[in-house]
């Protein structure tokens, strides 16, 4: 038995320890991260250029795999420049965040866009710098529906 213990204990504080302590994140950043995603949101259910720039940091970035199987990347005036044809129209569909963490000073947060013809997922990154949450960071996928 000695010698068991002799050779166990080396070995078991030798392991690595899982680490199990998490931080709770404060309710009123969950709030204002929600309420910037809120505005994505809006700005995309109404074609609204003005609310997503709200939303976005100006120099975020935008990225999807395209049906060709690249990476396709939209510039932000790219994609507002879309949104102008349509402006104030609401579009027919369910947006949700589907989840959402927030660590600190950043924060992750999924979104699906369920349209009549079209499913997108979105994830989004966000930072908080100077006091306020800005979404820095927009990967995206789309499915067609039968």
């Amino acid at each position: 038995m000695h010698l068991v213990r002799r050779l166990l204990v080396p070995l078991l504080l030798a392991l690595p320890l899982p680490v199990t302590a998490q931080t709770t994140p404060d309710p009123g950043e969950t709030a204002a991260v929600r309420s910037v995603v809120q505005a994505y949101l809006h700005g995309l259910r109404f074609n609204d250029a003005d609310s997503l720039k709200r939303a976005f940091w100006p120099e975020a970035k935008l990225y999807f795999v395209k049906r060709d199987g690249t990476l396709g990347q939209l510039s932000q005036e790219d994609w507002y420049r879309g949104f102008a044809a349509h402006a104030g129209q609401e579009e027919e569909g369910e947006l949700r965040i589907a989840a959402l963490e927030v660590t600190r000073d950043i924060a992750t947060v999924k979104v699906v866009e369920e349209y009549p013809r079209s499913r997108y997922t979105d994830y989004l990154s966000l930072v908080k710098w100077g006091g306020a949450w800005r979404i820095v960071n927009k990967v995206y996928t789309a499915e067609r529906k039968q």
